[in-house]
């Protein structure tokens, strides 16, 4: 059996920025433990699974000297919305924050390798295998895993996504919003030029968000009830591209499929605990929301910033300390929940296609949008503490 400071199980994006951060600015002795490959393969083409990724986030990586090692990132100046229903609108600008870009539209897969390339491998132990148990002890966590080893820490940190096993096997309830829908996820071609924004359509049954990559490429994500979200998951190349054109309004001309079709269920978990006694949730383990906004992967990037804080200013205490870690949960559970219910609310709102609540809706987005303290208090919510750049 190893003995290790910290153990993380989840070795994606979130679990991959805390090793990087922790080994910055602490001496500890840290295992990621994942049984996939976290070094993805990178393709020329574009993947699927994107993140709008804030100024915020943006300062995050840079800190960790990885921001620079992305090659591919596309930045976004605008943020434009506009609903099927009502004449509202809304229209965000970097230009009215003082800012060059509003985000970048990133590949997780990109992110997650150059955070993977950033982490000395003399000092951190990668662990390829499944976790199946866990004991409580004295002093921390044994880690059991389904290769017959056990290892043991003084901090677990659960890092394993919104089906979380760390969550699972420590017992940890969760509460769960089922929105039922699909997010189907696919890259798209335009014939248009996609104009450096981010664009997002509501419609009656559904809510499309189109994520540029380039020029003329972008992300889709098509968050639709379930109904719809089967019906274009059988669509052909053709039928389903025409349908897409159609729910854009053709606003960038025609739209054409470039990529396989994936969905997944839309269902949002919030952790009734982040911590405990020598351990932590961070990330989609702790909390995963509604696409609507793209504030998944940010959330987590915070929770990391956040946690690693407490550590480093606590580092008189016993690592794992229930104290030290309260004060992670605290200072994170406020934003997550506001964000989650957010974009519940949002959800609903947008569901409902009743005339006075179609009235309201437009009237309502129509105002923020002329606004411009609205406005501003709106778009720096969605943009986090940002460095004016």
């Amino acid at each position: 059996m190893k003995k290790f400071d910290v153990i993380i199980v989840g070795g994606g994006m979130i679990g991959l920025s805390l090793v990087v951060e922790l080994s910055k600015k602490m001496n500890l002795s840290v295992a990621i433990i994942d049984p996939n490959d976290c070094n993805p393969t990178i393709n020329d083409s574009f993947h699927t699974r994107v993140s709008a990724i804030t100024p915020s986030t943006q300062d995050f990586l840079s800190s960790i000297n990885v921001w620079d090692k992305i090659q591919r990132k596309k930045g976004f100046s605008a943020t434009k919305v506009w609903d099927q229903n009502s004449h509202g609108h809304l229209n965000f600008y970097a230009k009215d924050e003082g800012i060059k870009y509003l985000g970048y539209i990133v590949e997780n897969d990109l992110i997650q390798s150059v955070l993977f390339n950033a982490i000395d491998q003399s000092k951190v132990s990668m662990i390829n295998a499944k976790l199946v148990g866990l004991t409580k002890t004295d002093i921390g966590y044994t880690v059991n895993l389904e290769n017959g080893e056990s290892h043991s820490c003084k901090l677990l940190v659960g890092a394993d996504g919104s089906r979380s096993k760390v969550r699972d096997l420590t017992e940890i309830q969760v509460t769960e919003h089922d929105y039922h829908q699909k997010a189907i996820i696919a890259n798209i071609v335009s014939e248009k030029p996609l104009m450096n924004t981010t664009w997002q359509r509501f419609l009656s049954d559904s809510i499309l968000a189109i994520l540029p990559l380039s020029d003329h490429q972008a992300s889709i994500v098509w968050s639709c009830k379930e109904t719809l979200a089967n019906e274009l998951e059988t669509k052909d190349k053709t039928i389903f591209s025409k349908m897409l054109s159609e729910a854009s309004e053709y606003q960038f001309g025609v739209l054409e499929l470039e990529s396989s079709k994936k969905s997944f269920p839309l269902v949002s978990r919030t952790a009734k605990e982040y911590v405990r006694a020598n351990l932590a949730l961070i990330g989609d383990a702790a909390h995963n929301i509604h696409p609507l906004a793209g504030q998944g992967a940010n959330l987590g990037f915070s929770d990391v910033i956040e946690l690693s804080k407490q550590l480093v200013e606590n580092n008189d205490k016993l690592l794992g300390d229930f104290h030290v870690l309260r004060k992670y949960a605290r200072a994170r559970r406020l934003d997550n929940e506001m964000m989650s219910k957010t974009m519940t609310g949002l959800d609903w709102i947008y569901k409902e296609n009743n005339e006075p609540i179609r009235w309201l809706r437009g009237y309502g987005m129509n105002l923020i949008d002329e606004t411009p303290i609205l406005k501003s208090f709106f778009q720096r919510q969605a943009l986090g503490k940002v460095s004016k750049k």
